[in-house]
């Protein structure tokens, strides 16, 4: 049995360390200033409760970073000041200067592991894939704590920063797409035509312009899409390649700022959303 602190147990991280769980290792978090709603999906997923990071720590063997990308060197930060050793394992939606910079400048004494998780919260019949990149000893040990559950670990082909690459070129086409649908939608619906777009769609190859009734959802989740887009840009710029599409969909998101978690809105509300900025 391995021990394992997850930072923070939201909907992905929850589903995360549950299959560690499930798997026999013990899985411990920190409820000090979280959540009702976080402390319930600990409950739910058997996480045991410890008083401080510092006790946590001291017992882990790992820890998995799973937070909203814009507070992942933050996280970082409160681990290495423990002095943790262990095996550190960062699965936000970072580029990959920004988690070089944690392996590097924020925590150089510990084995951190460069991590990307793909596909929906594991578990039941969903699954999920964990990309690592990182030290061979490292991603081993993490590849046990998962092994024959809903979290299928991938061992990415480069160094630290790779799995953080192929997040980046991913969701950098997923995301981008759906923002676009939900632009391409109020769009039409501004001038009377959304049945009409939607038809259309429903002859295309794709199925992600002929479903508008998943938007809602985009909204409620643009204030945690648009620090990744924003990383998306600093990945292409450090490419060479243009930055302004997903620079653009960091505009477009921000619209959408207000929906944060509102998942009871309708289309027809965050349609409007994007034609009046500010709302």
């Amino acid at each position: 049995m391995t021990t394992v602190t997850v930072l923070h147990p939201g909907a992905m991280g929850s589903a995360v360390a549950a299959q560690a769980a499930a798997a026999g290792h013990e899985v411990l978090w920190v409820p000090v200033g979280r959540s009702e709603a976080t402390r319930e999906r600990a409950r739910m997923v058997g996480a045991v409760p410890v008083d401080t990071l510092a006790e946590a720590l001291e017992r882990s063997a790992v820890v998995l970073s799973v937070c909203p990308p814009q507070a992942a060197e933050e996280v970082a930060e409160l681990v290495s000041a423990h002095g943790f050793a262990g095996v550190y394992v960062d699965a936000n939606a970072i580029n990959p200067q920004r988690i070089r910079h944690i392996a590097e400048a924020i925590a150089p004494g510990t084995s951190v592991l460069d991590g990307a998780i793909f596909g929906p919260p594991p578990g039941g019949a969903r699954t999920a894939r964990l990309y690592l990149a990182g030290e061979g000893p490292a991603i081993h040990l993490v590849e046990g704590l998962f092994k024959d559950t809903a979290l299928h670990t991938r061992q990415s082909s480069g160094a630290i920063g790779s799995a953080s690459a192929l997040k980046m070129a991913f969701a950098g086409y997923q995301k981008a797409a759906r923002t676009l649908a939900g632009v391409a939608h109020a769009l039409a619906d501004a001038h009377g035509v959304g049945e009409e777009l939607t038809a259309e769609a429903q002859v295309m190859a794709s199925n992600i312009l002929s479903d508008p009734e998943y938007l809602p959802s985009v909204a409620a989740r643009a204030w945690r899409w648009a620090p990744e887009m924003q990383d998306i840009a600093d990945t292409l710029r450090a490419a060479d390649l243009p930055p302004d599409m997903a620079e653009a969909a960091v505009t477009v998101m921000s619209r959408w700022e207000r929906d944060k978690d509102r998942y009871d809105l309708s289309v027809a509300d965050v349609l409007a959303h994007l034609r009046r900025p500010g709302i």
